[in-house]
C-alpha cells in the first residue's frame, strides 16, 4: 500500500466525544455517506469494536469486507482489512486526534488496494472522496449532538 490519502479537519468538541462517535459503528450509515451497513463482530474488554463488517458503496468502489481495529484511548484508532471483499484486497487507515478542550484536530489516513485494475488517479480520487466525506460527516455528527 504505497499511496495513502490523508486529510484533517477541526471539530468543536473534545477527543472523548469524537471517539464515542467514531466507535459507534452501527450509526455509520447515518453520517458516513458511503457506508451502507456496519456490523460489530467482536469487541475488546472495554467494549470497543475489534472486528467490524462493512458494506461500502463509494461509486467506483463497492464492496463488503471486515476490518480489525486497534484503539489508542482517545488519541486515535488504526484499522486494517482482515477479510477481503470482491474488489478490495487491502485497506488500512487511522483517525488521529490532537488538541485539548473543545477543539480537536482529526486526521484521517487511508490506503486502499484493489483486486481489479484501476487507474491510479481514479483510485486516489475515490480515496479522497471517502476521506473528505467521512471527515465532514464526522464533524456534522459530533457538532450536531
Amino acid at each position: 500500500m504505497a499511496d495513502r490519502t490523508s486529510s484533517s479537519i477541526t471539530i468543536g468538541a473534545g477527543r472523548s466525544t469524537i471517539m464515542a462517535v467514531i466507535a459507534d459503528f452501527p450509526a455509520y450509515p447515518e453520517w458516513a455517506g458511503q457506508v451502507k451497513k456496519a456490523e460489530v463482530l467482536e469487541t475488546d474488554a472495554e467494549g470497543r469494536a475489534t472486528r467490524v463488517r462493512f458494506v461500502l458503496d463509494a461509486g467506483v468502489i463497492s464492496d463488503e469486507y471486515v476490518l480489525g481495529y486497534d484503539w489508542d484511548d482517545d488519541d486515535g484508532v488504526h484499522w486494517r482489512m482482515t477479510d477481503a471483499g470482491r474488489m478490495l484486497s487491502g485497506l488500512t487507515g487511522s483517525y488521529r486526534l490532537t488538541g485539548d478542550g473543545d477543539r480537536t484536530e482529526v486526521t484521517y489516513d487511508l490506503a486502499v488496494d484493489l483486486k481489479v485494475p484501476m487507474i491510479g488517479m481514479i483510485k486516489r480520487k475515490a480515496e479522497k472522496v471517502i476521506v473528505d466525506t467521512a471527515l465532514k460527516g464526522l464533524k456534522r455528527r459530533v457538532e450536531g449532538r
